[in-house]
């Protein structure tokens, strides 16, 4: 019991001291190891934190993180917005309209929410500005969306969710949040397009629409991108470590050959911040996994699963701590942090109520990508409002409408499992 309690205490204060995650993980996991065993099992760190990364399809995390980089940088998100823009057409609203979906797409390549709206922010403010959008507003707006990239695959968490839950289909799972990412999406524009034309937001958009075909052939290479993942993963080609290595060399393609925007120094740059992010979150990975062992051999998290069963033997209620919970660690923890520290504590608790492990995988990556954009942290929402360069706290009256809109549609696919599962049903993937 003193060892649990130090683990989880040790984490904890390190963590409001402000920490960096990756050292409070480690040296909660450390101290609980040293109290809760005996110094001789410090031993097992080494082997342990090097085992959490040796795991094949780990690999697929900085390759996604690379294709995101290459698509960014290759002039891809730009062609996206003529086509969307294209699409959509000139009405009142029309330019937040064209930054959810031009999110929604780069989610599709990326995989992470903070790298989706660094790359949507740039090319969205500069017209939004100009068209009589706040900038606080278009922050929000894109900050909310890019948390879809949690959900729309390749999604990097649900890569880690899918290792740490075994048995795990990933094509099951990226295929369960296809889905409930559209939703998120398409409930993100209703309130975009109110307060839009409540406010008079877009009266300076250009009355013109861009021609349709010719912007879709300058956006076909990056719409195949999505096409490719997921064609790739459905017909069984690729495994979805492979599918990230094509991606990646689809997308250097793209930008040296047939959009000419990168050459070797771009291509040089691209690879070392790739490494850099890729560093990140693998420390963050292989730590996490050692704090993760510590609790399990203890029996920490057991202990907690079966406190938090032993409140109420309601399913519901407990589904709902649980959301709640996930929605606090949303706002103080990046997605993959929240997913290495969390999965393990909640599994007991899914298998205690015979959950399905792929639905609560999106239950779980919906409310997690509510806290992205939820503050006081609120990732996505740091990273545009650092761009758009406003304080975050003027993007809060418009942010709270959308983290609205996101729970509707959490709620709908908590009270409705197969708007997650039946895509994987017809797919015929395994289900578990």
């Amino acid at each position: 019991m003193e060892a649990n309690l130090a683990l989880l205490l040790t984490f904890v204060v390190l963590m409001l001291i402000g920490t960096p995650i990756a050292v409070a993980l480690g040296l909660g996991g450390a101290v609980g190891i040293a109290i809760g065993l005996d110094l001789v099992s410090l031993n097992m760190i080494g082997p342990n934190t090097y085992a959490a990364v040796a795991k094949y399809p780990l690999i697929a995390i900085p390759l996604f993180i690379l294709t995101g980089m290459v698509f960014e940088r290759g002039g891809v998100a730009a062609r996206l917005v003529g086509f969307a823009q294209a699409l959509i057409g000139p009405r009142k609203g029309g330019l937040a309209l064209v930054a959810i979906l031009v999110c929604m797409i780069m989610g599709g390549m990326s995989g992470s929410g903070p790298a989706d709206a660094a790359a949507v922010m740039t090319v969205m403010l500069p017209s939004m500005v100009k068209a009589g959008y706040p900038r606080a507003f278009t922050s929000s707006i894109v900050a909310a969306t890019a948390s879809t990239a949690i959900l729309i695959p390749p999604s990097v968490a649900m890569i880690i969710y899918s290792v740490i839950v075994p048995g795990m289909d990933l094509r099951a799972l990226f295929a369960a949040g296809l889905v409930p990412g559209l939703m998120v999406g398409a409930a993100i524009a209703v309130p975009a397009v109110l307060l839009s034309r409540r406010h008079g937001f877009g009266a300076g958009e250009s009355e013109e629409r861009p021609p349709l075909w010719p912007a879709f052939r300058e956006a076909l290479p990056g719409l195949m991108a999505p096409v490719i993942i997921l064609g790739g993963l459905r017909s069984g080609l690729f495994t979805p470590t492979e599918t990230a290595v094509v991606a990646v060399f689809y997308g250097l393609f793209v930008g040296v050959v047939m959009y000419r925007t990168m050459g070797v120094r771009e291509i040089y740059q691209t690879l070392v911040d790739a490494s850099k992010i890729s560093g990140v979150v693998m420390i963050i990975i292989s730590l996490a996994a050692l704090f993760a062992w510590a609790g399990s051999t203890m029996g920490a998290f057991r202990a907690t699963a079966d406190l938090l069963l032993s409140v109420t033997s309601n399913e519901w209620i407990i589904l709902l701590l649980v959301i709640v919970l996930l929605l606090l660690g949303g706002m103080v923890l990046d997605g993959v942090s929240l997913y290495l520290i969390t999965v393990p504590l909640l599994m007991p608790i899914v298998h205690a109520f015979g959950w399905s492990s792929v639905w609560f995988g999106v239950i779980m990556a919906m409310a997690v990508a509510i806290g992205q954009v939820t503050p006081p942290v609120a990732v996505n929402l740091m990273v545009t409002s650092k761009i758009a360069d406003v304080p975050i706290e003027r993007t809060f009256r418009w942010v709270g409408w959308l983290v609205l809109a996101m729970v509707v549609a959490m709620v709908l696919n908590v009270l409705f499992p197969e708007l997650s599962l039946w895509l994987p049903r017809v797919l015929g993937y395994r289900i578990t």
